[in-house]
C-alpha cells in the first residue's frame, strides 16, 4: 500500500523501514548494506578533483557526471536535511576489476549496472512508502552504463534522459570519499589502478547511496 507522504511515521516505523531497505538491498544482489548516519559522509573536494586529474572518460559527457553534477556546496546542503540513510556494497571478483582483460573487456560493467540498479530500487520503494524525498547516488559514470555509444540525451536540448528513473550521479562524482566511507564502517576497500593486477586484491568493491529522511 502506499503509504500518505504527509503522515510522520514514528521513529519505530522508520526504523523498521530502515531495516527493510537494508535487506531489500542485499535480496536484490548487494553484498553488505547498513543503515548509517549523516557523520558517516565524507565530502571532500578532492575526491571531485579527481574526476578531472588525470581526467576520468566520463567527464563532460552526461548530466550526471561533473561539471553537470551537483556543486559539492548543494551536496552538503541536500546531506544536512537528511537524518538516514543505505549505504551498499557489492563485491566485484578481482578478475573482473583489475588487469588487462578486465579494463579491456570492460567486465566490470555488469556490477556497475547492478549497483545503480539496486539504489533506483531502493529509492522508488522509499518513495512510495511516504518517504517521498529519498535520493539515491550510484558509482561510475551513468553513460558508461546505459548509454555507452550515443550521446547523452539529457544535454540535448528538448531531450530527457532515457533511463532518468535509474541514472544517478555516483557517490564520487558529488565529493563523497567513498574510500574513507567503507573503512569507517568496518568495509575492506582496495585502490584498483592500471597496474594493479587480479592476483593483488581480494576483490574489488561497488558503492551506492541512498538518502531516505
Amino acid at each position: 500500500m502506499v503509504r500518505n507522504p504527509v503522515g510522520r511515521v514514528s521513529e519505530g516505523q522508520l526504523h523498521k523501514d530502515l531495516e527493510k531497505y537494508r535487506l531489500q538491498a542485499i535480496d536484490l544482489g548487494a553484498t553488505d548494506a547498513k543503515v548509517i548516519t549523516m557523520d558517516t559522509i565524507i565530502i571532500d573536494e578532492r575526491v571531485r578533483a579527481k574526476c578531472t586529474y588525470p581526467k576520468c572518460p566520463g567527464y563532460g559527457t552526461n548530466a550526471n557526471c561533473p561539471p553537470y553534477a551537483m556543486s559539492l556546496d548543494q551536496v552538503r546542503k541536500v546531506v544536512k536535511n537528511f537524518a538516514y540513510g543505505i549505504l551498499i556494497k557489492l563485491e566485484v571478483p578481482s578478475l573482473d576489476t583489475a588487469g588487462i582483460e578486465a579494463r579491456e573487456k570492460n567486465l566490470s560493467s555488469p556490477y556497475n549496472r547492478k549497483v545503480t540498479e539496486i539504489i533506483a530500487k531502493i529509492e522508488a520503494q522509499a518513495f512510495y512508502d511516504g518517504y517521498y524525498l529519498a535520493v539515491g547516488f550510484g558509482m561510475g559514470t551513468c553513460k558508461s552504463i546505459f548509454c555507452p555509444d550515443i550521446d547523452c540525451q539529457a544535454l540535448v536540448p528538448g531531450q530527457s534522459c532515457p533511463h532518468r528513473l535509474k541514472a544517478r550521479s555516483s557517490m564520487e562524482a558529488v565529493g563523497m570519499d567513498c574510500f574513507r566511507m567503507a573503512a569507517n564502517i568496518g568495509w575492506n576497500i582496495y585502490p584498483i589502478g592500471n597496474e594493479t593486477s587480479p592476483e593483488e586484491i581480494p576483490y574489488g568493491l561497488r558503492l551506492g547511496l541512498v538518502l531516505i529522511t
